[in-house]
């Protein structure tokens, strides 16, 4: 088992951005309390404020499983469905992390 990476694309309907973040931030609160979920972040393009990245690091793919089977998936694609015009998911296996030097001196 090892530790795996979300990386969903998606674009959201022009006027719903805020809402979207919104939306997304609350859901990530209650799934951040999963478990297996290890870190979930929101970027934004910094050229087309309508397109997003959710990243989100899991324990193990079983555990992103458990996750995508489940009741907190399915009322957070029904929030964000009506919001976005487009989305694309893909899954990647982390095989190494380096952290800045900086990031541990703080």
């Amino acid at each position: 088992m090892s530790r795996v990476r979300t990386v969903l694309a998606m674009r959201t309907r022009e006027g719903c951005e805020q809402r979207f973040e919104a939306e997304w931030l609350s859901a990530a609160e209650e799934i951040s309390a999963l478990d297996g979920c290890l870190h979930q972040d929101l970027v934004r393009d910094a050229d087309d404020p309508r397109s997003y990245l959710i990243i989100s690091d899991w324990a193990d793919r079983e555990r992103l499983d458990a996750f995508g089977r489940s009741e907190h998936r399915d009322r957070l694609l029904r929030i964000i469905r009506d919001l976005r015009e487009s989305a694309q998911r893909h899954t990647y296996q982390v095989l190494h992390s380096v952290s800045s030097v900086r990031e541990g001196a703080r």
